[in-house]
């Protein structure tokens, strides 16, 4: 066996601290663990721990991103259960309902809470410091408060997919991959916004969480997703109101060639190259992302690029979120009604890069529309979304832009 590289033996030292640092977390808990109990358990220095991570709470983040990841399944795995299953058998029998989804996602999300009887080094117990830990500092909160809304926005989409097709529409054609399965119905289905239904469910799913870590067997599994289901039978009058004022869209012809990438929402490759709105969205933007998936024409695949100026120790906690997410939702809503919205962790910035963003930040947002094979249109700042996805008249080389206010009346640049 020859040696190994430099990048294969870093690889290597960083799987050993993550290892490391699962033991010491899962025994210790977040506030007592040490780095040099975790450089003791690899059998490394303290100094190649931090050569591999920032601290304790970045490290802290990785493990539970890896361990998301890990069991966050892909939409190529069978629906609904781990022992196989085809995708145009994702609609027959019982056809899935928005209520019925609702408690099979409450309960894959319960289904991973510890439980009183449980032993006190379980994985399940890893992330009971994980919410302490976000709201202890605004670096981690602020960021987490979008992404909780991505989520919401995530499982909202699939929920109104769900409403669109519904038992009134059984015969959902199968889609297992492709763009079929990435292009569902436009935005606001014939169910209305659910947004806030989304939210709801999310709120009183935290709330399990962190009761579970504070009192376990305080909460009754069964009642927490039988509450959950019955929120689909909720009026929250929801809406969607596109934003007042945005930044103009500007015309484009310029190359689109976007590096190979994952969409962390189905674990399966990205489709980057087709006709279609790619947003780069710093951690403290992601809102941003509804806008352009309400304002699109149906059809029309939209991408979130999530980039932050923090990614050693903010990238690991977006990764954790969306996982989280994929997890629940692959055991909850057929592959034929998930959203169409990809989302793409750039930690790196090289697609941002690709989509003519060389520097990012949390604050990052900028759209481009793609027509072609080439970028049509950008629009960079507040509404950039919105802008983007409203530019009209696009061919392969060129874009008439233009702003769409609340009334549907075009409001164009100067």
């Amino acid at each position: 066996m020859g040696r190994l590289t430099r990048a294969e033996q870093q690889q290597r030292t960083r799987a050993r601290v993550l290892a490391a640092a699962r033991e010491e977390f899962a025994e210790h808990g977040f506030d007592a663990a040490r780095v040099d109990g975790i450089a003791e358990r690899a059998e490394l220095t303290r100094g190649a721990v931090y050569s591999n991570f920032p601290g304790k709470r970045a490290l802290y983040f990785a493990v539970l991103a890896e361990l998301a990841d890990a069991s966050g399944g892909l939409l190529g795995d069978s629906f609904g259960s781990p022992s196989g299953g085809r995708f145009d058998e994702a609609f027959t029998g019982a056809s899935r309902t928005v209520r019925d989804a609702l408690a099979a996602f409450a309960r894959a999300w319960v289904a991973r809470l510890p439980l009183a009887t449980d032993d006190r080094h379980d994985d399940a117990r890893l992330g009971r410091d994980l919410m302490p830990v976000i709201v202890s500092d605004e670096l981690t909160r602020r960021p987490f408060a979008q992404l909780v809304r991505l989520d919401a926005l995530l499982l909202a989409l699939a929920l109104e997919n769900l409403a669109s097709y519904g038992p009134a529409a059984p015969h959902v054609p199968a889609a297992p991959h492709g763009p079929a399965a990435l292009y569902g119905p436009r935005g606001v289905a014939a169910g209305g916004r659910m947004v806030r239904v989304a939210q709801a469910a999310l709120t009183m799913l935290h709330g399990a969480s962190r009761l579970a870590a504070a009192a376990p067997g305080f909460a009754e599994p069964f009642d927490v997703v039988t509450a959950c289901g019955r929120l689909a039978d909720l009026d929250l009058d929801d809406a969607w109101h596109a934003p007042t004022a945005v930044t103009p869209a500007l015309p484009a012809d310029e190359a689109w060639d976007p590096p190979p990438a994952l969409d962390a929402v189905r674990g399966a490759p990205a489709l980057l190259t087709d006709d279609g709105v790619v947003a780069v969205l710093g951690l403290h933007r992601l809102a941003a992302a509804e806008e352009a998936v309400r304002a699109t024409p149906p059809g029309t695949p939209v991408t979130a690029v999530l980039v932050t100026g923090q990614a050693d120790e903010l990238a690991p906690l977006a990764r954790l979120a969306v996982a989280g997410l994929r997890h629940c939702l692959r055991q909850a809503v057929p592959p034929a009604a998930w959203p169409r919205l990809q989302v793409v962790h750039d930690p790196s910035g090289v697609l941002a890069a690709a989509a003519g963003v060389p520097a990012v930040s949390d604050g990052t947002e900028v759209a481009v529309r793609v027509a072609g094979g080439r970028i049509v249109a950008r629009a960079d700042g507040l509404g950039a979304c919105h802008a983007a996805a409203t530019a009209t008249g696009i061919d392969a080389g060129r874009a008439e832009c233009q702003v769409v206010a609340n009334d549907g009346s075009a409001i164009r640049p100067e």
